[in-house]
């Protein structure tokens, strides 16, 4: 089994998932967007399961700065290319198990994921 979970390292809600991965001695990768970059495939992976709406984090910091007409008028191709190009505004984290992504942090998904 193949586990990797992206997002950035001093996110609260990346370290609540690692920190439940840890706990139950599942091992992991981790992919820091600030070091790393995104990773293309996964992204697009992403979106197709859960829409670009969803893996758009719209309410973080790094979206909300963005200029007005960065954030205005989306379509997938454009958010694709704001979120490869702004990694923070990718919703976290984003956890490829095998072939199953999930988007969030969610115990009981995780537990069923991994049972």
């Amino acid at each position: 089994m193949r586990t990797t979970i992206y997002g950035i390292a001093n996110c609260d809600t990346i370290k609540k998932a690692r920190a439940w991965l840890a706990a139950r001695g599942i091992e992991h990768a981790f992919h820091d967007y600030k070091k790393m970059g995104v990773d293309p495939a996964v992204l697009a992976a992403a979106v197709e399961r859960f829409g670009w709406e969803k893996v758009l984090n719209r309410q973080g910091t790094t979206f909300r700065k963005l200029p007005e007409e960065d954030r205005t008028g989306l379509v997938a191709t454009r958010a694709l290319a704001l979120m490869e190009a702004n990694p923070s505004a990718i919703e976290r984290p984003l956890l490829v198990h095998n072939e199953h992504i999930e988007l969030g942090f969610d115990a009981q998904r995780y537990e069923t994921l991994f049972a």
